[in-house]
């Protein structure tokens, strides 16, 4: 699992205006509906058809521990498409993406700065140009590293270089030993 792209979606679904299907047979009628067949269900959840036809008649009411996690996360993944398309747009136009992390933040600046790394918990507000190159990032199938990275830029620029008014001689942000992150729109 992405740590950067669980937390990115997971602000995403705050903006959701209803609640996801909670039982296992509304998530599996949910997704019967948006792939139009238990068939592309029962290949996407790796369980036989005929186990998807039973979960829709309610047939069967629980399900094993991994296949709820399957089942939760890909009905997450599809429902309501608009509301994350809309969260997603005014992040990136005009609300931005405030991260709040605790991990091991470091930079490379001159010789004479002390610029060793150390644990630091920050919670600061990107502007809109990060939520979307971090979205767009995100889209196109980016690995962790780069949201890594993508982060650590907007880190630099407003929380290190207070947006150009000082540490212009900085030159890089190393982020690692995440302990906590999470994002909000």
């Amino acid at each position: 699992m992405s740590l950067f792209g669980d937390g990115l979606d997971t602000a995403v679904q705050k903006a959701f205006t209803r609640p996801a299907p909670k039982s296992a047979g509304a998530q599996m009628r949910y997704l019967v509906k948006q792939l139009k067949g238990t068939k592309p269900v029962a290949q996407m959840l790796r369980i036989s058809q005929r186990t998807v036809e039973r979960y829709v008649k309610d047939q069967i009411r629980k399900p094993r521990a991994d296949l709820a996690a399957r089942l939760e996360r890909e009905v997450k993944k599809r429902w309501q498409p608009q509301i994350r398309a809309k969260a997603r747009r005014q992040a990136a136009t005009t609300g931005g993406i405030v991260i709040d992390a605790r991990a091991r933040i470091g930079y490379t600046a001159p010789i004479g700065s002390t610029d060793e790394d150390r644990l630091r918990h920050l919670t600061v507000a990107l502007p809109p140009r990060y939520a979307a190159r971090l979205f767009e990032a995100q889209e196109a199938g980016a690995s962790d590293q780069q949201l890594r990275e993508i982060a650590a830029e907007g880190l630099k620029e407003v929380y290190f270089q207070d947006n150009g008014r000082r540490a212009g001689q900085l030159e890089e942000v190393r982020f690692t030993d995440i302990e906590h992150i999470e994002f909000d729109l």
